[in-house]
């Protein structure tokens, strides 16, 4: 290929329109930095220089000078959110809300933004009225879930199993294990108001949700209890033994009472023993070690509580063992003994709590659901010891 001269004359003609272009652009980005307004510039310094609360005044005089900053209004509206300033999130969220030239996708977006608020502000027949209307588009998800935690918060658990069912259609992980507590709620209410057949109804669905529902196995061992059938009651309970080993803890007391009035000490303490060699519990063992006491006397529950100080040391152990060993010696012993018994009865029954795995809330009886981070079984079915 020859080398032609004309080509010379091409490469200044390309780096003047590149001079140009870049002209232009330089042009244009001082424009708009001038557009900008320079409380802008003043709320970013405020930023950098950790001093939030001007920023976001600074960041407002913005807002109300360009209305059109859409974006600037969601984040100053979620600051405030975060920040537990709701009156001026809900503010921000309904003026954008309310506003005539929003697009379609941006008043939907306000809308949830709004009804964010007005849940975190404890509004919830507001908060439930805003998200009914975003139950379908690009939010519905996020609203449905929102309304289900809503249904809960007010225990309206008829609508709170509707609600699940909706979600799973839309592609949600299975709400089967919750929607069985639902039941299980359900089937709490009838039982409180003796009503048998709708218990057993709704313990039935609960068991259809999740057949390894611990929860359900004990409420309908506890029906079947009520209504004097305590061989049912048994079987429903050990089914625990399948299902879930971990509750066995909050079924014992049940068992062993059911099987002692059927005069079956030895199958209980029989039971309870295989269930504390499969599964060390300091519940379990108080159980045994109490119908042992009363099957057996109290040497043979103080041998069984040195036994198990021997292999898994406990305060409630050492409590059981003490309390034994104080009742075996009776008038012979100690003043010391006595004190000290009471000391670590006192210290266990002080000491000893549930603790809820996911936010570390502390109780001292059993809940299957969090009070305080709401969560279904987070709170683990064994009491803790103090450190």
């Amino acid at each position: 290929m020859e080398f032609e001269v004309w080509y010379l004359l091409v490469i200044p003609l390309f780096f003047g329109l590149g001079w140009v272009a870049a002209r232009i652009d330089i042009r244009h980005v001082i424009e708009e930095s001038r557009a900008v307004p320079r409380s802008y510039f003043k709320g970013l310094n405020y930023l950098l220089s950790e001093q939030p609360d001007k920023a976001i005044e600074a960041f407002l005089e913005v807002a109300r000078m360009d209305p059109d900053t859409l974006e600037l209004h969601f984040a100053l509206g979620a600051l405030f959110r975060r920040r537990g300033e709701l009156d001026r999130a809900i503010r921000i969220h309904q003026n954008v809300a309310d506003r005539a030239d929003l697009s379609q996708e941006h008043r939907l977006k306000a809308l949830y933004e709004l009804g964010e608020d007005f849940l975190k502000a404890g509004l919830l027949d507001r908060a439930e009225a805003v998200f009914r209307k975003l139950e379908t588009g690009t939010h519905a998800r996020e609203s449905l879930r929102n309304i289900l935690e809503i249904q809960v918060l007010t225990k309206d658990w008829r609508e709170a199993i509707v609600t699940a069912a909706r979600l799973e259609k839309l592609g949600c992980p299975a709400q089967n294990a919750d929607t069985a507590h639902y039941y299980c709620e359900l089937a709490l209410a009838a039982m409180l108001k003796g009503d048998e057949q709708a218990a057993r109804a709704d313990l039935d669905n609960a068991l259809r949700e999740n057949k390894r529902s611990a929860r359900a196995w004990i409420l309908l061992g506890d029906l079947e209890a009520k209504a004097g059938a305590d061989d049912a009651a048994i079987a429903a309970w050990r089914q625990l033994e399948e299902v879930n080993p971990a509750y066995l803890p909050i079924v014992a007391e049940r068992l062993t009472q059911a099987m002692l009035r059927n005069d079956r000490q030895a199958a209980a303490i029989e039971l309870l023993m295989d269930y504390l060699q499969r599964r060390p519990s300091p519940d379990l063992l108080h159980y045994l070690f109490q119908t042992v006491a009363q099957a057996r006397g109290w040497d043979a529950a103080r041998q069984l509580a040195a036994d198990e100080l021997k292999r898994h040391p406990s305060l409630r152990a050492l409590d059981d063992y003490l309390q034994a060993s104080n009742a075996v010696r009776q008038a012979d012993g100690s003043v010391e003994d006595r004190v000290a018994q009471d000391l670590v009865h006192r210290q266990v029954s002080r000491g000893d709590y549930f603790q809820c795995g996911g936010c570390g809330f502390k109780a001292r009886q059993y809940f299957w659901q969090c009070p305080a981070c709401a969560r279904w079984e987070s709170i683990a079915p064994e009491r803790q010891e103090l450190d």
